[in-house]
């Protein structure tokens, strides 16, 4: 009888969860799929890297999307069994809060398995993936993205390029480029055609113009030098693939071990913090899905909603604080997650007055 109420009860909450995770990943997807599209329309992506990002982003989601869906689908699955008085009829034959949450640690193992692998390597991983697509997205403009009759932006020095044609060789045809040489200097080249050069520095290309003139000075003064020129190569570095020093965010968890960067302790605390809170939340989820037969499915459901968005804040605010220093780390972001878990114990011993029992 025990394992039929088991098997009962997990699928319920299983197949609640599915729908609960699916319609909430479908909603971000979309989201982020108009944002990809803006990009790629922008010249910010190329075109073939859109459904990487895209995928890479759905990675990142279920840090968050995993906790919530677990604990809107307790919520849910166990208010319909109130509602419709099987649980109270279950609890007549002596099923406990045990009883409820054997079967939901079935579930909750394997989630909360999965979202501190997200949130410990995945995430990471997936954040410093989508970096990298748009750095090479941006490196590969910078060699091939000057479109005849459109100014564009080049290299890290921000030169503004124009040409209003282009030839089938390839060659630009009537360019204009400005850019900043030195503070307050700056340079405008003129010249009837320009072509892309490679350097020896795979980092390093050349915008070659021929047949042109040169003004540089400073704006608002009488002093410009005026040089025409047969050729003038403009050298510009390309954006770099690897970055200099990487957000916490997207560290390897290995490089948070150990450190005292304030913002490394809180990160750290972080990512450890999410499956620890999966676990919170769904011990949380049973008291407040508790209800009288024939009540709403969904009365209880705004109560929850409140809960996780607080627990949340809190979360986020703990995390702020110990990059500022504010608090000490030893407390962290951990008594959050401990005042959680008591007032989710406290609500189970009154429901099913065991702090009665204690005062007898």
């Amino acid at each position: 009888m025990t394992r039929i109420l088991d098997r009962y009860i997990f699928r319920e909450i299983a197949t609640t969860w599915l729908g609960v995770t699916m319609v909430l990943l479908l909603i971000l997807m979309t989201n982020q799929f108009a944002r990809v599209l803006g990009d790629v329309a922008k010249g910010r992506l190329p075109k073939n890297a859109a459904f990487d990002v895209i995928g890479l982003s759905a990675v990142q989601y279920l840090t968050i999307l995993i906790p919530i869906g677990l604990f809107l689908a307790t919520m849910l699955a166990l208010g319909r069994l109130y509602r419709d008085s099987e649980l109270p009829a279950m609890m007549a034959c002596r099923v406990g809060p045990f009883g409820i949450y054997r079967p939901l640690i079935w579930l909750m193992t394997p989630l909360v398995l999965c979202v501190a692998w997200v949130s410990i390597i995945g995430g990471p991983w997936a954040l410093t993936s989508v970096e990298r697509i748009g750095a090479e997205a941006r490196r590969e403009a910078d060699l091939s993205s000057i479109e005849p009759g459109q100014f564009t932006v080049l290299g890290p020095d921000s030169a503004v390029v124009y040409g209003r044609s282009v030839t089938p060789e390839g060659f630009l045809e009537h360019v204009f480029m400005q850019r900043q040489v030195e503070d307050g200097v700056i340079e405008v080249v003129i010249s009837d055609r320009g072509e892309m050069v490679e350097s020896e520095d795979p980092n390093v290309r050349l915008l070659v113009l021929h047949d042109g003139r040169r003004y540089e000075g400073e704006p608002g003064t009488t002093e410009f030098r005026v040089i025409e020129f047969a050729e003038h190569g403009v050298p510009y570095r390309l954006p770099s693939l690897l970055t200099a020093d990487p957000k916490p965010r997207a560290m390897a968890f290995v490089d948070l071990v150990g450190s005292r960067d304030p913002e490394h302790i809180a990160e750290f605390q972080w990512r450890l913090g999410v499956p620890l809170s999966t676990i919170i939340l769904a011990i949380l989820a049973v008291p407040l899905s508790r209800s009288q037969p024939r009540a709403g499915r969904y009365g209880r459901l705004a109560i929850g909603l409140l809960v996780f968005i607080i627990y949340l804040n809190m979360m986020s605010a703990a995390k702020a604080w110990v990059e500022q220093s504010a608090i000490s780390p030893a407390l962290g972001i951990w008594w959050v997650h401990a005042a959680v878990l008591l007032f989710a114990l406290g609500l189970l011993a009154v429901q099913n007055g065991y702090h009665r029992r204690m005062f007898r």
